[in-house]
């Protein structure tokens, strides 16, 4: 296993993204507030660079490769938010990036990864191994992998959305009861955990995710990496790496309060909420947090809740459908 992120690599990320990425705002709505009989944060990470939190750590790794490491470019497997912020990284400091993306990834995400420079080869999610494929051309083209969660510089680079969030509350002198954070692989969770235990340890750290698809929450309670039985099937297609990868959940077990899970009719319902109410575009994948909040999830009556919304990249014609109550 490699190096397990701290604090201090949190805090090293953040000054590596100072002026690329978007400090993003930290929204409070009283009409939330009023419904949950608390305070509700949420960072809004929907508005970062390619739409997701994922371009913080895409830079944090890439802009560290010097052109002898990454002769051939780099190489990155990804459902849509990743293989963005990898595009967008690599097209920064001018190298070449392929992407290995599911073929059920929505068209916006392929369009804007390509939008970037980016080169797309897509794989059949349920019959294929997209580590396995990635691999292959990063061999055959001397380039480096840049993995989407299991990897300290991303996790660090994740890590720098929750550093904001608690120093931004603390402007408002505002202390931060709990965070909820999605959960895939878990590199966001992992990032975040790091830095509320280096910077407001009493916080509660909680993963999110979609019925179906909670190895965290069963990880969590088993004490081991559990793996979900499928790998499609759930409109959050952001959410669907097998299992917590191996460094993020030595992360996550000692430091996360609990796993929670939500239906994907509570997340369209929040993903409704959030455009009509909170004036925002979220994605499925990042709406399970606010999704556990409306949904009585958690405690929120006298609480302050933050939720990170990681990402806006929806397909048009699904978002319709949502906002239509289809």
């Amino acid at each position: 296993m490699q190096k397990i992120p701290s604090f201090d690599d949190v805090l090293a990320a953040r000054e590596r993204l100072k002026g690329q990425a978007v400090m993003t705002p930290l929204i409070e709505n009283p009409v939330l507030n009023e419904r949950v009989q608390g305070r509700v944060l949420i960072k809004a990470e929907c508005l970062q660079r390619t739409g997701s939190f994922k371009f913080r750590g895409a830079w944090n790794a890439i802009s560290r490769l010097d052109g002898d490491t990454a002769k051939g470019g780099v190489v990155a497997y990804s459902s849509g938010n990743h293989a963005q912020g990898v595009a967008a990284a690599a097209q920064l400091m001018k190298l070449p990036a392929l992407i290995v993306m599911p073929s059920d990834t929505p068209r916006i995400k392929q369009a804007n990864t390509r939008s970037y420079g980016a080169e797309v080869v897509t794989y059949d999610r349920a019959s294929e191994d997209r580590e396995e494929i990635a691999n292959r051309i990063a061999r055959e083209r001397g380039a480096v992998i840049v993995p989407p969660f299991d990897h300290p510089e991303i996790i660090a680079g994740q890590g720098t959305s929750g550093l904001e969030v608690i120093e931004q509350a603390a402007e408002r002198g505002i202390s931060v009861d709990a965070v909820l954070v999605p959960a895939s692989g878990g590199g966001l969770v992992a990032g975040n955990a790091l830095a509320f235990s280096g910077r407001s340890p009493m916080t509660q750290v909680h993963s999110v995710e979609p019925e179906g698809f909670d190895d965290h929450a069963r990880s969590l309670r088993s004490g081991k990496r559990e793996r979900n039985e499928k790998t499609t099937g759930s409109i959050c297609d952001a959410l669907l790496s097998p299992a917590p990868g191996e460094i993020t959940f030595a992360i996550n077990q000692p430091r996360l309060k609990a796993g929670l899970v939500v239906s994907e009719a509570e997340v369209k319902r929040a993903m409704v909420f959030a455009f009509e109410t909170l004036k925002l575009v979220i994605e499925p994948g990042g709406a399970v947090g606010l999704a556990a909040v409306l949904a009585g999830k958690i405690a929120t009556r006298g609480r302050t809740i933050a939720v990170i919304a990681s990402g806006g990249n929806v397909d048009p014609g699904l978002f319709a459908e949502i906002l239509n109550g289809r």
